[in-house]
């Protein structure tokens, strides 16, 4: 990545649905279905509602270590109890570095530490108390993986 790709936005404050996996890895994929599973019950495609990770671990973290990671959906609504236990949550307003990367979406960890490590030093900005975070703007299987587009948003102070 490049200086030149990395745009600061304010982001507005975004309520989502939001289901944590904490654990493992390798049974992520089991989480991902049961928030599939509810998104498509509540009437929240992709389509119409933004998704989001929030990554409460580095992305460039041990690969078999414990993860956790929200797997969020936009949505203004209310979140009713559920059996896939997807609760309502909030993605806090603020300042954010944003870097867009086109393809291969499972992997983020060379673009998050390309923030971390090389463009948060030289920016002279420092990290807002909310984690790294992702927008999941086009992913398979509705584009191919190499189109997949995904913003990766680093919450920085004003």
């Amino acid at each position: 990545p490049t200086e030149a790709e990395v745009r600061i936005l304010d982001f507005p404050e975004t309520a989502v649905g939001l289901l944590t996996h904490s654990g493992d890895p390798a049974h992520i994929g089991d989480t991902i279905r049961r928030f599939i599973a509810w998104r498509k019950a509540a009437g929240l495609p992709p389509k119409i509602s933004a998704t989001f990770n929030i990554f409460h671990t580095e992305p460039e973290d041990d690969a078999a270590a414990p993860h956790r990671i929200d797997l969020c959906a936009v949505t203004p609504r209310a979140i009713l109890p559920n059996a896939a236990g997807v609760v309502a949550g909030v993605i806090p307003a603020g300042r954010c570095a944003v870097l867009r990367q086109v393809g291969g979406g499972d992997d983020l960890s060379a673009s998050a530490a390309w923030l971390y490590g090389q463009r948060l030093p030289r920016s002279g900005h420092e990290l807002r108390d909310f984690p790294l975070f992702a927008q999941r703007v086009s992913f398979f299987p509705d584009v191919p993986e190499h189109e997949a587009v995904t913003d990766i948003f680093l919450p920085i102070q004003s």
